[in-house]
């Protein structure tokens, strides 16, 4: 790949990354050595991404469901803040006191509270993660009746979360919704070019 070609690809990446506010950096940097880090770094990038969804999108839209048999909105987060405590489970972090893997997924349904239960359940997972060692991370674990690791349970937590990012981000386009990383993406890009910035209320005109 030449280098124009690089820095073409590299661009977006560049405004995205100078558009994560200073709180975000300091965040990073406090993020465990080695592998640990790596997937915390991961997870939080979905968790951040998955909680902006969550408050840019109306509280009408919690309910929009895309086909008959798909979840709607405000379920793909509860899918998400159910699954940051059931797979942890495999890990031998147990759920809060109080929180019935078996039906807290459906357990929520306003907006408000959904939002908090997503918060909540990514800083359980994360905190277990922090307290385990590099060691740890190797123990056997074993779910859906396959044979790990620990490390495994935490690799399937962030893809699991990615995933339902990108599910999330397919709901958001179809009402309309602009996410607001995108959003801030392309402010920047209007402000380096010199053109002034359009207001924006999140969702496109």
């Amino acid at each position: 790949m030449s280098l124009n070609k690089a820095v073409r690809w590299m661009s977006p990446m560049l405004l995205v990354l100078s558009a994560v506010p200073f709180g975000a950096a300091q965040a990073a940097d406090a993020l465990p050595a080695g592998i640990r880090g790596e997937i915390l770094a991961g997870i939080k990038d979905a968790e951040d991404k998955l909680i902006q969804l969550a408050e840019a999108t109306p509280e009408d839209k919690y309910s929009y469901r895309p086909a008959k048999d798909a979840r709607t909105t405000g379920e793909v987060f509860m899918h998400v803040a159910s699954g940051n405590y059931f797979l942890a489970n495999f890990a031998g972090i147990k759920p809060p006191e109080g929180i019935n893997l078996e039906k807290y997924e459906g357990s929520l349904t306003k907006k408000a509270d959904i939002q908090k239960a997503l918060k909540d359940s990514f800083a359980h997972m994360e905190q277990g993660l922090v307290k385990l060692t590099d060691a740890d991370l190797d123990k056997p674990a074993e779910f859906f009746g396959r044979k790990s690791t620990v490390r495994g349970v935490y690799l399937l937590l962030l893809s699991h979360a990615h995933e339902h990012l990108g599910q999330s981000i397919a709901y958001a386009r179809g009402n309309g919704i602009v996410p607001p990383w995108t959003a801030a993406q392309q402010a920047a890009a209007k402000e380096k070019s010199g053109k002034k910035p359009e207001k924006t209320t999140g969702q496109k005109k």
